[in-house]
């Protein structure tokens, strides 16, 4: 039986994959252990998982720390000076607490204490990437949050990638420069930016993503494994009154925020309402937990609920609007449904742009999301047989991986465990 702690900080978006891959680990008689927010630990424990604590400590529903969160320029900047880097310490402390009979680590691409405390304890670690953008492949350039147009560059070809990214490099550093510092005053040897190639564990990478949404790359990690999406499905029931609405007609547009965006949706739902108001069709809200919001049956075709579970909506939708956290992507891609991408910050824009290259649905970007435009894309969603098409196919492969398999098969093989 292998021990195996898995690292995971974020979002639910961000934490599900680690569930999901638990659960595999557990199904074959080994033994994970989650740390993550210490918020989540009764959803973690709920589902029967040994949970550890993972500082920073930070409310997910805190609308004022998300609002600086998702900006989208500078939101990845907040995670990493201002949450992450300052509690450090605390990290690798809470990480030693989990990792004292651990055989194995998985870190997640920002839990920068997972290498120090594997390399400390002398024990074997796997880094994941939950979204292609994670990489920042010159050949496979990504759409930045902070300026989402320069992607198109990389029709000239790999070297204006690697010349964006030398720039990301040298305008991040300071972020991460106390990593290295701490590296040193503990006597590790140096081993790169945490955001970029230091993220990645020379015993091998999991890509936690179809090969439909992210193909390899040739300047990516040796022993990455792309494992598709690890899906985890059973943490949030299904209201009845979703069931019965579901069954009650047409399918509906669904409109969700996610976990995070929710948080701070601005005129999201009102421009919402306007738009398949004037389409004329049944729509589904997922509008969160803020009781100022919009609730209940807002009229015979509309309703609006706090949540639902994506897996069971999804594939009932006509179309799916949604803001491109990659865990919502992959519902909608595994639903094989058109999808309307609204990214509000971090890899949502790369995640958007993929939808949109693949022809698999449209973007609006929430300065752009206002009921007129959202009618035009709705109907021009509508007449677009192909895209449905497309979307159909990609779903068939997407239901085709098992990403917690694979991910389960490569811990073991790291292992040495059959």
């Amino acid at each position: 039986m292998a021990r195996v702690l898995l690292a995971s900080w974020g979002s639910v978006g961000d934490l599900f994959p680690s569930l999901a891959i638990a659960d595999r680990l557990r199904e074959l008689g080994h033994a994970p252990v989650v740390a993550t927010c210490p918020a989540y630990g009764e959803l973690v424990a709920r589902e029967g998982f040994d949970v550890r604590p993972l500082r920073p400590d930070v409310q997910p529903d805190d609308p004022a720390l998300l609002a600086r969160i998702v900006d989208p320029k500078r939101g990845s900047e907040v995670v990493i000076r201002e949450l992450l880097v300052p509690a450090l310490r605390d990290s690798v402390a809470d990480l030693e607490s989990a990792a004292a009979d651990a055989d194995l680590i998985v870190s997640h691409p920002v839990t920068f204490a997972a290498r120090i405390v594997a390399e400390r304890r002398g024990l074997p670690w796997l880094s994941t990437v939950l979204a292609p953008m994670s990489f920042f492949s010159p050949h496979d350039f990504p759409a930045l949050p902070n300026a989402p147009g320069l992607s198109v560059l990389r029709r000239l070809g790999p070297w204006t990638g690697r010349a964006i990214m030398a720039m990301a490099h040298r305008s991040t550093a300071s972020w991460t420069a106390p990593v290295a510092a701490y590296r040193r005053d503990l006597g590790l040897p140096a081993a790169g930016d945490p955001l970029y190639e230091g993220q990645f564990s020379p015993h091998g990478t999991l890509a936690l993503f179809s090969q439909a949404f992210g193909a390899p790359q040739p300047d990516w990690p040796d022993k990455t494994t792309v494992t598709g999406f690890p899906f985890f499905n059973r943490a949030i029931p299904m209201p009845e009154a979703v069931a019965t609405f579901l069954d009650a007609g047409d399918p509906p547009v669904v409109f969700t925020l996610g976990s995070s965006a929710v948080h701070t949706a601005g005129t999201f739902w009102q421009e919402s309402l306007a738009a398949v108001q004037a389409l004329g069709r049944r729509a589904l809200l997922l509008v969160g937990p803020d009781p100022a919001r919009v609730r209940g049956t807002v009229s015979a075709s509309i309703l609006a609920v706090d949540r639902a579970p994506h897996d069971q909506v999804f594939p009932r939708a006509a179309v799916i609007v949604h803001q491109g956290g990659v865990g919502t992507t992959g519902q909608a891609l595994r639903a094989g449904r058109p999808q309307l991408v609204v990214p509000h910050a971090h890899d949502q824009f790369d995640n958007a742009q993929r939808v949109r290259e693949r022809g698999l649905g449209r973007v609006l970007f929430s300065p752009q999301y206002t009921a007129p435009r959202v009618l035009d894309v709705l109907r021009a969603l509508a007449d677009d047989p192909a895209c449905g098409t497309r979307a159909s196919t990609v779903a068939m492969q997407v239901r085709a991986e098992d990403g917690a398999g694979r991910a389960v098969a490569a811990i073991l093989e790291a292992l040495g465990v059959r």
